[in-house]
């Protein structure tokens, strides 16, 4: 079976549109000019205005020179955006300053910008600018102009409490980022596997639908070429007094019947695998086992003999992928032996891959099957970063789950060692006449 090229899901690049960011800037203009006429007007606070605005007027009068200069539509690289975001940290930072410092409970907008990085930017970003947004409370917690509280009735926050401001703004702004992260990684990386399943089940499929053309092409291609076959022998017999001209004319005649041939075979071969065939469950097995034979490791294959008849298939690549998947896997890390067995009965059909390596380690048994999860033996962690990402087991299990499979990983009762994959079909959904995998859109 051929590999997914995974170095291409691993580690895609990661762009921000500037039409998201301009929108989040506005919307932050828009906040603070909303917050400062409220606090003036509304409240009548002695705040100071002119400084304020200023920032909020340089912040419009970039919002509008990147709208004009550049097309919004256009992806940010990373450190554009992060530069960005860092602008709206600093510009935070002086509102903050003239407006109460961490006594202004709008401090925990240093949040937003962060968590935007941790969501959509590389994490070294998002350190980056959590660590200037921590930095920024940090000094304003000593620097800052005070709220003007009412003069009769003054408010005295105790340093304790700007203490815990503090705190919990870097505590939200470590656990809530991290946590967002983690959440958009793991998206991330389930939508790339994905993405890498629909590849290999298309070049799968493509494959079929190529060996149905061939097998059109040669029946459409045997009329005219029998025919160029009669009529060039015919003329040979006619022309026996003309030595040259006859040599030319059987020439003619033997190659037509080399094209015969061809398309005698190429009949041959389309018939074989045709993507309707009905296949037998142990054809079915032979065949995915026959790619992984003469590998230094023996397979051994035992089909059980049941009071019912043998369960046959449509020939689903789907199947055929994920079932030479994971014995490719199996004898990747079986040190003498992999084990094929199957059995069926009225209700399911089962087929049971074991080996006799190390097996699944403990922590990562029950997080089998997921993308990027892998400890393959023998490979220097250049090789590993692209045959080592456990992609193919997780395209594997995807691929047989669409078809009805239910697949589970364990490892052999003591003291036996090594891994068992079982998979396990209802036999209604095995005989299907097609076998439905399903497309994402």
């Amino acid at each position: 079976m051929s590999d997914v090229a995974t170095s291409d899901f691993r580690h895609p690049r990661r762009y921000v549109r500037l039409d998201t960011i301009l929108r989040l800037r506005w919307l932050a203009v828009l906040g603070q000019l909303a917050a400062i006429f409220i606090v003036e007007q509304g409240l009548e606070f002695d705040v100071e205005v002119a400084p304020c605005l200023a920032i909020v007027a340089l912040s419009a009068l970039l919002n509008l020179t990147l709208q004009i200069w550049f097309n919004p539509m256009q992806r940010l690289e990373p450190v554009f955006a992060a530069a960005l975001l860092a602008l709206n940290i600093i510009e935070l930072a002086g509102l903050l300053f003239f407006t109460g410092g961490l006594q202004n409970p709008f401090s925990f907008l240093f949040l937003a910008p962060v968590l935007i990085a941790a969501t959509a930017l590389p994490i070294r970003f998002t350190i980056a600018l959590g660590l200037l947004a921590v930095a920024s409370a940090s000094v304003l917690f000593f620097f800052y102009f005070p709220l003007p509280w009412d003069s009769d009735e003054p408010l005295v926050l105790p340093p304790i409490y700007l203490v815990g401001v503090w705190l919990s703004i870097v505590l939200a702004i470590g656990v809530t980022s991290l946590y967002a992260f983690q959440v958009a990684e793991e998206a991330r990386k389930l939508s790339d596997a994905l993405a890498a399943t629909e590849l290999v089940l298309a070049r799968e499929q493509h494959l079929t639908q190529l060996d149905g053309l061939a097998a059109a092409a040669a029946h459409e291609l045997g009329t005219p070429l029998s025919t160029i076959f009669l009529i060039s022998r015919e003329l040979e017999h006619s022309v026996e007094s003309n030595p040259q001209l006859a040599g030319d004319i059987k020439t003619l005649r033997e190659q037509a019947q080399r094209c015969r041939d061809i398309l005698a075979k190429i009949t041959e071969l389309s018939a074989s695998g045709a993507p309707f065939d009905r296949m037998p469950l142990s054809a079915l097995i032979e065949e995915a086992v026959a790619p992984h034979r003469d590998f230094g490791v023996a397979i051994k294959v035992r089909i059980a003999v049941a009071g019912t008849p043998e369960p046959a298939a449509a020939r689903n690549p789907a199947i055929l992928y994920g079932v030479g998947n994971i014995l490719e896997n199996a004898v990747d890390f079986a040190r003498a032996t992999v084990e094929v067995n199957a059995w069926w009965n009225a209700e399911t059909v089962e087929i049971i891959i074991s080996d006799d390596g190390p097996g699944i380690p403990p922590d990562l048994l029950k997080r089998i099957g997921e993308p990027y999860l892998s400890r393959r033996r023998g490979v220097s962690e250049t090789q590993e970063s692209h045959s080592g990402l456990g992609l193919g087991v997780f395209i594997a299990r995807t691929l047989l789950e669409r078809t009805g499979a239910k697949v589970s990983f364990a490892n052999r009762a003591f003291p036996d060692h090594g891994a068992v994959v079982q998979i396990v079909w209802p036999r209604s959904r095995f005989e299907q006449r097609e076998l439905e995998v399903g497309h994402q859109s």
